[in-house]
């Protein structure tokens, strides 16, 4: 994945951030500015997480920003 995508698209992706990683502020996102390793920076100091932690949530991340599924594609509810 072409993190130059996300980082052209900050503005849209930090919403997606902030959705994820609740724990995330305004402020973190606004410091991150797209920036890979500044992120990955923030969810260490905020979630104590391990880098190869990081690195699946940020692969599912990437797939979420650059791939999000429209409304009318994702699976309806069943109902019975």
């Amino acid at each position: 994945m072409n993190w130059d995508i996300i980082e052209g698209k900050w503005k849209q992706a930090a919403g997606v951030a902030k959705s994820k990683w609740g724990k995330l502020t305004d402020d973190d996102l606004q410091a991150v500015a797209g920036k890979r390793d500044q992120l990955i920076g923030k969810l260490q100091e905020k979630y104590g997480l391990a880098i190869d932690q990081i690195e699946k949530q940020l692969a599912d991340f990437e797939r979420e920003c650059v791939d999000p599924k429209p409304m009318d594609k994702r699976p309806a509810f069943s109902r019975r």
